[in-house]
């Protein structure tokens, strides 16, 4: 069996006034992810075929996975798979790219989640919904110290809980593979 094909259907660039190992360190680290990944913590073993695992504030596995790319202060690459979420479990495992690149007395980062479906838009509406939220609060504490504050619950849309039910009972990530 072939390793899958993941194709990027979320990007997204920030700026932050911060050096590459500072921002390697946020997103390796779990103290440092609890910081502004409102309360989760990211665990992993630093080596490519690693462990990947992102706990919520209780310490429940949310998403598990493997880290397929370590590359230190410059890329880090997981697949993710919602574990945390009965509804998600079925949906094949995405994968979450950062590229942390200097621009002088900055950093450039870069977020990418790649699947290897075709996901519907409102399966991918959560996450552009959850990543600027997370990039940004990632921003913050680099620069000043402290998390954006979010004053309003956060959690999957609606849609999206239900683009993912009718994802799971008629499973097209299969139909697809066939056809290959």
């Amino acid at each position: 069996m072939s390793e899958p094909t993941f194709v990027p259907k979320t990007v997204y660039v920030t700026h932050i006034a911060s050096t590459p190992e500072k921002v390697w360190e946020a997103l390796t680290s779990a103290a440092f992810t609890r910081q502004y990944f409102f309360g989760h913590s990211i665990e992993l073993e630093p080596k490519a075929g690693g462990s990947f695992i992102l706990r919520t504030p209780d310490g429940r596995v949310h998403i598990k996975g493997r880290v397929i790319e370590y590359d230190p202060p410059h890329r880090l690459v997981t697949t993710w798979s919602v574990e945390g979420l009965d509804e998600f479990r079925e949906l094949p495992e995405s994968l979450v790219t950062y590229d942390i690149e200097p621009m002088g007395g900055s950093v450039k980062l870069t977020m990418t989640e790649s699947h290897q479906w075709e996901v519907p838009d409102a399966i991918l509406a959560g996450g552009r919904q959850g990543w600027p939220f997370i990039l940004s609060s990632l921003k913050s504490v680099l620069e000043t110290g402290k998390p954006i504050v979010v004053s309003v619950p956060m959690g999957p849309p609606k849609e999206m809980m239900d683009a993912v039910k009718e994802a799971c009972a008629t499973k097209p990530w299969r139909k697809a593979a066939a056809a290959e």
